[in-house]
């Protein structure tokens, strides 16, 4: 995305931005049709990640769907990823807010139907696609926010941490943490490396070795999210939060985020194929495809 020239978004004109966009409520979604006021927007996206963009308020929103938790299965991660690339080259948006069009859950995380019972290749491409995600959110030069609208575990979390700006429903069954232990999954180093510059080492030292999902209070007490408020205003939030963000010459913005950012990103750019190869050697294990089948299994007995 090419660098801009700030400029001062008033929340109020988000707020009739958001207003314009087909289902604009955080989870509900409707068929696309032209805009109201004489503004026209066009929804698009694909099966999986629904993109309702405003250019004249130069954001877009972002929604995961696919139901019923979202799961980061390959098909969605390369969808969302030439979504998101679609936004940045193109020079009217500078902020995607990101949420879920599934109630009651952001993102359950990784599909784990993608790590278990496959083939080695299977697993290196779906950890490629994984990382690249990360890469392409933690490095994007477009503000992001993260209105958190459900359960948020493991990927979902992940996700949420590479955003610039966190809001999480005030609702106790929205729980948000890296909790692959406690599947016997160990969190690889570029997860913890997000933890830990968002939260700092001891609580995240604790919070991965106990695989620790944080409701909303105390998500905000240890720093994982930035905000927590009622779940009928984190729209109204989101976009004052945003309006914040945008108010900051972009240039100015984006190389203070690129310092921030690079060293970490870098760690795992420089390793990438290694982290691919561990990855798949862990998953391959005799061990770990047994603990995920029995989880898939019990899974499977909850649904039916």
């Amino acid at each position: 995305m090419a660098l801009a020239t700030g400029m001062r978004v008033p929340a109020r004109a988000l707020l009739r931005a958001w207003a314009w966009l087909p289902g604009a409520a955080l989870g509900r979604t409707e068929p696309a049709a032209g805009g109201s006021g004489g503004v026209g927007v066009r929804r698009f996206g694909n099966q999986r990640v629904l993109v309702e963009p405003d250019p004249a308020a130069g954001i877009a929103v972002m929604k995961f769907k696919n139901p019923p938790v979202n799961s980061l299965s390959l098909e969605l991660l390369t969808e969302f990823v030439i979504s998101l690339e679609k936004l940045e080259n193109d020079k009217t948006f500078r902020g995607v807010i990101l949420t879920s069009d599934s109630p009651g859950v952001f993102s359950a995380g990784l599909d784990l139907r993608e790590m278990c019972g496959r083939n080695p290749a299977h697993y290196a491409e779906y950890w490629k696609a994984v990382q690249e995600l990360w890469l392409r959110l933690y490095l994007s030069n477009l503000v992001l926010i993260s209105a958190i609208n459900g359960a948020c575990p493991a990927g979902g979390c992940l996700i949420s941490l590479t955003c610039d700006y966190r809001v999480l429903a005030d609702n106790p069954k929205y729980a948000i943490g890296l909790n692959e232990t406690l599947l016997g999954i160990v969190a690889p180093f570029w997860f913890k490396d997000t933890l830990v510059n968002t939260i700092g080492h001891r609580a995240a030292e604790r919070a991965l070795q106990l695989g620790l999902l944080f409701p909303p209070a105390e998500a905000l007490q240890v720093g994982i999210v930035d905000k927590v408020v009622p779940e009928d205003q984190v729209q109204s939030t989101v976009l004052s939060v945003m309006a914040q963000w945008m108010a900051i010459p972009d240039h100015a913005r984006q190389l203070t985020k690129n310092m921030m950012r690079k060293p970490t990103a870098d760690r795992l750019v420089k390793q990438r194929d290694a982290d691919i190869k561990n990855f798949v050697s862990f998953i391959s294990r005799d061990s770990i495809q047994k603990s995920l089948q029995i989880y898939l299994e019990k899974l499977k007995q909850k649904k039916g």
